[in-house]
C-alpha cells in the first residue's frame, strides 16, 4: 500500500497551500483516507478524513472553516486545501489509509505515506 503526499512549503500567516495525496496501490473509493499532522515532541493529530463511500467527512475543530478535504477519483488523489493558515498549523502532514470508515483517531490508520512539511511563518 502506497500513499504519496506532497505540496507542503513555507507560507506566511493567512496564506494558503494545497496538499495532494496520491494512492497508486488502492482505490480511494474503497477506503477512508485521512490527513494527520505531527509536530516534533507532540502526538499526531487527526486533521480531516473522508470515507471511501464519500458519506463521511470530518474535520478537527482546530481547522474547521479553514481546511477543505476533497478528492478526484479519476486521479485517485485526495487533497487538503488549507486556507487562512496560522503558525500553529506548522507541522509535518501525512496522508494515511484506514478501513472504509472515517475517523480522526490516528491509531485507526495502518498505512501512512511520507510526510510533507508545512511551515507557517512570517
Amino acid at each position: 500500500v502506497q500513499l504519496q503526499a506532497f505540496g507542503g512549503g513555507l507560507v506566511q500567516p493567512g496564506g494558503s497551500l494545497r496538499l495532494s495525496c496520491q494512492a497508486p496501490g488502492f482505490s480511494i473509493e474503497n477506503y477512508a483516507v485521512a490527513w494527520l499532522r505531527q509536530v516534533p515532541g507532540e502526538e499526531r493529530e487527526g486533521v480531516s478524513c473522508l470515507s471511501g463511500a464519500f458519506d463521511s467527512l470530518y474535520y478537527a475543530d482546530s481547522v474547521k472553516g479553514r481546511f477543505i478535504m476533497s478528492r478526484n477519483t479519476a486521479k485517485n488523489t485526495v487533497y487538503l486545501q488549507m486556507n487562512n493558515l496560522k503558525p500553529e498549523d506548522t507541522a509535518t502532514y501525512y496522508c494515511a489509509r484506514g478501513t472504509e470508515y472515517c475517523t480522526l483517531r490516528t491509531g485507526s490508520y495502518a498505512y501512512w505515506g511520507q510526510g510533507t512539511q508545512v511551515t507557517v511563518s512570517s
